[in-house]
């Protein structure tokens, strides 16, 4: 694993810190959309002015702001947006303040996003008429086909490293089935796209037995 657990925990809060109260809840609040994308380098916007983040910076316009011990509210501010999450739709969230100064490793950041990216190209693979989605409120990356779904979370509570899940609506049964909510695979262990893509085929697969 790319950085050790605490870091990319710390890191992980950071960037979801951002995804929720710099991009998505001004975006929500603007468009009423609050997905968002996978971008080069991170993760961005998809309706009104476009936000992203690449690598250690949030970048707006042709302007760049590094993200490290900024608050999501002064990024907000570089961006001429208001910081905040979106009201009432998900009790979850990053847990940020907008007034907390963020920061993270590299190393993990760089992982996160790395998990992201091979993600992204794997899901369009699998699903071609799908489009991946970042969800702002527990920050993972997925799409729904014929009941099941596929994504790529940067960690959590359940395991605290970047891992690829398949979850039919429905529970299956079955050595495959290593998680209460499916199938998960850490990233690291499928060594890129084509090895995620591998894994949510034979997800696929499985879960129409």
């Amino acid at each position: 694993m790319s950085g050790t657990e605490p870091a990319l925990a710390a890191t992980r809060r950071a960037l979801h810190g951002v995804a929720e109260l710099v991009l998505a809840g001004p975006q929500y609040r603007a468009n009423g959309l609050i997905r968002l994308r996978v971008t080069p380098g991170g993760f961005g916007t998809v309706a009104g002015a476009e936000l992203r983040v690449d690598g250690g910076q949030l970048v707006v316009g042709s302007t760049r702001v590094s993200l490290n011990g900024r608050s999501c509210a002064e990024l907000a501010a570089e961006a001429g947006v208001e910081a905040g999450a979106p009201a009432d739709l998900y009790s979850d969230g990053s847990g940020v303040d907008p007034a907390e100064p963020i920061a993270f490793d590299p190393v993990a950041a760089q992982t996160i996003v790395s998990a992201f990216a091979e993600g992204d190209q794997a899901l369009r693979e699998l699903a071609p008429d799908a489009e991946p989605v970042l969800w702002p409120e527990h920050f993972d990356l997925g799409i729904s086909v014929q009941a099941v779904n596929y994504g790529v979370s940067p960690g959590d509570g359940y395991l605290g490293e970047p891992y690829a899940y398949v979850g039919p609506h429905q529970p299956r049964r079955g050595a495959f089935w290593n998680a209460p909510f499916g199938a998960v695979r850490p990233v690291e262990a499928l060594v890129g796209a084509a090895g995620m893509l591998r894994f949510f085929r034979e997800g696929r697969d499985r879960a129409g037995e």
